[in-house]
């Protein structure tokens, strides 16, 4: 379980800092392209990159026999939702330059998170429409959540985004494709994927959300409020309540109108 001290205290050394700006410019790289980039031996950059990882701030992930190292901004997004959100202002715009180019490969992002929950409650959160649409800005998913079955998402009866069920294997792994509709800038970024992980992890889940095969230089908007939403589903099944973010004030809203006569 990530504590919000470990958070700090990673956050106060000046050379993980470093390694956090260079995820930031460049996400998913490998222990030996951070030590090239920074004055110390590789030794030093495995101890500080384990700070990290305990602290949420960076997840690791294999690929092939590479283990890539991504940022992890949503321990930040709940500092944020602690202090900040009380004055509601917007995450998007604090994440407008959240962007990058990788050489040779799609863009990739990697989200990770603990709720105090069950696999089973955190995975009908995921799919139940109603309990979604409370942290996912109003927008209500509709599908039957089998292998190979589509699924469309509407918000105030406009189309948000669409795709493919890949894989659902319920309580654990939901992968899925994704084709956001929201504007006709964003249609033009084409179709990603998303793969929701839970793993239990004594009384709390674990959740990692992945979303690759973004184009590079892919439009901020597409990957940006997965902080935002992450923290709201962390809120909702641990708390019951709604967070006053941008998101969650978007579902009162709507509810709010469905409410109002005429």
């Amino acid at each position: 379980m990530i504590e919000m001290d470990d958070v700090f205290r990673a956050l106060a050394d000046p050379t993980r800092r470093s390694l956090l700006d260079e995820l930031f410019r460049e996400d998913g790289q490998t222990l030996g392209e951070l030590e090239g980039r920074l004055p110390m031996t590789r030794f030093g950059v495995m101890k500080h990159l384990k700070v990290l990882e305990e602290a949420g701030l960076v997840v690791a992930k294999k690929r092939g026999r590479e283990k890539l190292h991504f940022l992890n901004v949503v321990p930040i997004r709940l500092i944020h939702d602690r202090w900040v959100s009380k004055f509601a202002e917007p995450w998007a715009a604090a994440l407008s330059d959240l962007k990058h180019e990788l050489e040779d490969r799609s863009m990739e992002k990697v989200f990770e998170i603990y709720i105090k929950t069950t696999p089973e409650l955190l995975w009908r959160a995921i799919t139940d429409p109603q309990m979604r649409a409370k942290y996912t800005f109003g927008a209500v998913v509709a599908s039957d959540w089998t292998p190979g079955s589509s699924y469309k998402s509407l918000g105030n009866g406009a189309p948000i985004f669409e795709g493919e069920n890949l894989e659902v294997d319920p309580p654990r792994r939901l992968v899925q494709t994704l084709r956001a509709l929201w504007s006709e800038e964003i249609k033009e970024e084409g179709t990603s994927r998303i793969t929701w992980e839970i793993e239990p992890i004594g009384d709390s889940c674990r959740l990692t959300v992945t979303h690759d095969r973004l184009r590079q230089g892919a439009n901020a908007q597409l990957y940006g409020g997965w902080p935002m939403v992450l923290s709201g589903l962390k809120t909702l099944l641990e708390t019951g309540e709604l967070l006053t973010t941008p998101g969650s004030l978007r579902w009162q809203g709507t509810q709010g109108s469905e409410r109002r006569p005429g």
